[in-house]
């Protein structure tokens, strides 16, 4: 990965990353524990899937699976304010950030393991993972506005203008 592709990734994944914690700062804190559905998380739940996405992307990066050292750690539970797991959401996606930038060309052009499939470990590249993790990202945001929606929250501009922030 060039540094130019590095730094475009690095511009995106924080453009990403704003957009999330409006929509995040925009949900009602007194409708977390919202589930639309039986098999689905509340909305509190969701919203900490953005640490623990972080938390395994960490363990994905040092190759962790590889070296059967993945599960070694528990995975950190959410705080129980709003505000504090808000905090931690944006602490940890920075922390990210700031471990993608240190990284040379090799490092994120080297493999590391992780799901390729149902029940499947393959090998991919740190470039095509930290993408794959923002895009997965991105579809949690996208769930987790249906909620707020759902909630009776503002839905804020996410791409283009909502029903709540129009543009013009």
């Amino acid at each position: 990965m060039s540094d130019r592709s590095k730094q475009a990734y690095l511009k995106t994944f924080m453009e990403e990353h704003d957009r999330t914690m409006r929509v995040l700062r925009a949900y009602p804190a007194d409708k977390l524990d919202l589930r639309p559905h039986p098999k689905l998380r509340t909305a509190k739940e969701l919203a900490w899937v953005f640490v623990l996405e972080t938390y395994l992307g960490k363990k994905v990066w040092n190759d962790e699976f590889a070296k059967g050292t993945a599960a070694a750690s528990k995975p950190p539970e959410a705080p129980a304010s709003w505000d504090e797991q808000l905090k931690a959401i944006d602490t940890t996606a920075r922390e990210f950030h700031d471990l993608v930038q240190s990284a040379d060309e090799a490092t994120l052009d080297a493999n590391v393991h992780f799901f390729t499939g149902p029940k499947q470990m393959g090998e991919i590249t740190r470039k095509d993972w930290i993408w794959f993790l923002l895009h997965d990202q991105i579809h949690h945001r996208g769930q987790l506005s249906i909620y707020l929606r759902m909630a009776d929250g503002k839905v804020p501009a996410i791409y283009g203008p909502s029903a709540d922030e129009q543009w013009t």
